[in-house]
């Protein structure tokens, strides 16, 4: 992690003294600014929590002068943070059980929850936050100068869109202080000019004989004229006096209508956050999405916002299933069949004829199990759907699939039988029971599961699962645990095909084994894949073929308990939209890989 401490520590912001002297030079204020851009103390990538939606993400977190901030991205902290916090009123504190997490809380309000990548690094955080919530207190105004805000940029929008009527303003001002500066200049010369002409008529007073002079060469005046003139001066005077305080009466009225303006403007922002204030209020009453909510009998989320969080989830899994594949398709080179012209058979105990018939699975405790179950969902597989009236809903129709369901609810939980059928081309009934049975290829095309251990292996078309799936969020995480049997079918064919395999699987309680980390909810389900291979017609057999010959027809029938406290609309959406795109993936998955290898019937 990228961190910087202690950068500013050595240097002090200008004094008031100095800024008020009012001789820094513009090359002053670069290096202050200068500064101020680089007085960051503590800068990494931590991982936050978001919401209960996205959970954990990445965010570039800056500590700077007292205030954490944090942004999307490094490269994003050039426009602004995306939310700040002041480590004045904060509380720091390292989680109890997870090494990595740590909380900064403002007033139990803003909580901030953050995860390092390693428990120095958290150490590392913890430490440097507290030192400098200690040294937060002493902070002085002009943090509030280099923190700046939404409301300051705006406020600077206002200054410099009001700069034009305010310079007109003082350049009015300018010119009537001018006017009044030559009314004085004015006023001072005929104020001499009578001060002079009264000593003169002192001195006649005194002594008649002598003539009156002025001086200057001045030898008489108009008086009534120098009074008019005096007169006039003096009311040009109060008339420029007057546009003076008429102007600033106007200017005075247009900076009370922008107060005002702002004061509305202020009131309506409040009134606002107050609303979304009381908004997350509200939520956190109802359900804190926070990283330690679970799914549970008392969650009060809203089953929508349940879908979207796992809907979010899944998503993010399939992202990470697909990049997994596709580096795994680059470096894997293997051929797990034998090649034969025209007709493959498998390696090693499926190419024995015991294969597909469970003869070697008879003498095992579950036997009876495994033969009566499989007999009735391929009774169950083979029925149709619309004709029986037992109230069978399309749910998904896209091209060649086709997908049906009932909605049933035992206590409450969803258990809603589905039936699908799809059609593909490329691949034999065998091959795709095959990739559906193996467990070595369950992790390429199952995209939640997290761990597939075999209990047992009653024969080798026979097999005992421990399946855990990975937890999506805010649902509990689930694992199974079932038999799951391949066999081949020879009675009963529909006409024109060659062959026909299916895959049943069915939850079990023999030999019952608890989850690996002992929070899982238990899947309860029965599950059954039926193929049939279609060959051109009018083939006989022996002739070569291709696998542009071969045609699978697939029925996909499961009912699933899945049990827990999952909301039942939420379920049905998540079912809508998984079921479809879990036959696409699967099938896809195994043309793609048979497409290079020999046909396996």
């Amino acid at each position: 992690m990228d961190t910087i401490a202690g950068e500013s520590q050595g240097a002090s912001p200008p004094s008031s003294n100095e800024a008020a002297a009012g001789s820094q030079s513009q090359s002053d204020v670069s290096e202050e600014e200068e500064y101020l851009d680089n007085s960051i103390e503590l800068r990494g990538y931590l991982s936050k929590w978001t919401n209960y939606i996205y959970g954990w993400q990445p965010r570039y977190i800056v500590l700077k002068d007292g205030t954490l901030s944090y942004y999307k991205s490094e490269s994003e902290s050039d426009f602004g943070c995306r939310g700040a916090i002041s480590l004045t009123k904060a509380t720091i504190k390292a989680h109890e059980s997870d090494e990595l997490r740590f909380d900064v809380v403002v007033n139990n309000l803003n909580n901030w929850c953050l995860r390092a990548e390693t428990s120095e690094d958290r150490m590392h955080w913890v430490d440097v936050l507290q030192l400098y919530k200690a040294d937060s207190g002493s902070t002085d105004t002009t943090s509030l100068r280099r923190h700046g805000s939404t409301m300051s940029l705006q406020s600077n929008t206002i200054s410099l869109t009001s700069g034009g009527s305010l310079k007109k303003t003082q350049r009015n001002l300018r010119e009537k202080v001018g006017e009044l500066e030559t009314f004085k200049d004015i006023l001072f010369g005929q104020i001499e000019t009578l001060q002079r002409y009264f000593d003169a008529c002192s001195e006649v007073n005194k002594n008649n004989a002598q003539p009156l002079d002025l001086g200057d060469g001045l030898k008489s005046i108009d008086f009534k004229g120098e009074s008019i003139t005096f007169r006039a001066t003096t009311s040009g005077v109060l008339t420029t006096l007057q546009h003076c305080l008429e102007i600033i009466a106007e200017s005075d009225e247009s900076w009370k209508r922008k107060l005002e303006r702002e004061i509305d403007k202020r009131r309506r922002s409040e009134d606002q956050s107050k609303k979304l204030k009381d908004e997350v209020e509200k939520m956190k009453r109802l359900s804190y999405p926070g990283p330690d909510f679970e799914e549970g009998p008392h969650s009060t989320l809203p089953e929508d916002e349940f879908f979207d969080a796992v809907e979010t989830g899944l998503d993010k899994i399939e992202e990470d299933m697909q990049l997994r594949f596709k580096l795994k398709l680059q470096s894997q080179i293997s051929q797990t069949l034998v090649n034969v012209p025209h007709e493959a058979v498998a390696e090693g105990e499926e190419a024995r004829e015991e294969f597909g018939t469970g003869a070697e699975a008879t003498s095992h405790a579950l036997w009876p199990e495994i033969d009566r179950v499989c007999k009735e969902q391929l009774h169950y597989a083979r029925e149709g759907v619309g004709q029986d009236g037992n109230g069978w809903q399309i749910f998904a129709d896209e091209g060649e699939i086709k997908m049906y369901k009932r909605e049933e609810e035992v206590n409450g939980l969803v258990m809603d039988p589905l039936k699908a059928y799809h059609t593909v081309q490329g691949v034999t009934a065998r091959e795709m029971c095959h990739y559906f049975f193996m467990p070595e290829f369950r992790n390429d095309w199952e995209t939640t599961l997290e761990d597939c251990t075999i209990l047992e292996k009653i024969s080798a078309d026979t097999l005992l699962f421990l399946q855990t799936h990975k937890r999506i969020w805010p649902a509990s995480q689930r694992d199974a645990q079932f038999w799951s049997h391949m066999r081949k079918i020879t009675d009963n064919l529909e006409p024109g095909a060659r062959d026909m395999w299916v895959v049943c699987n069915n939850s079990t309680e023999y030999a019952k084994q608890e989850s690996k980390n002992g929070k899982c909810v238990r899947i309860f389900l029965t599950v059954i894949l039926a193929c049939q291979t279609h060959l051109p017609e009018g083939y006989v057999k022996g002739q070569p073929l291709n696998r542009n010959d071969l045609t699978c027809k697939i029925t996909y029938c499961s009912v699933v308990n899945p049990g827990g406290w999952a909301p039942a609309s939420a379920l049905r959406a998540v079912y809508k939209r998984e079921y479809p795109k879990f036959l696409k993936r699967f099938t896809g998955y195994v043309i793609d890989q048979c497409k290079d290898k020999p046909i396996m019937f």
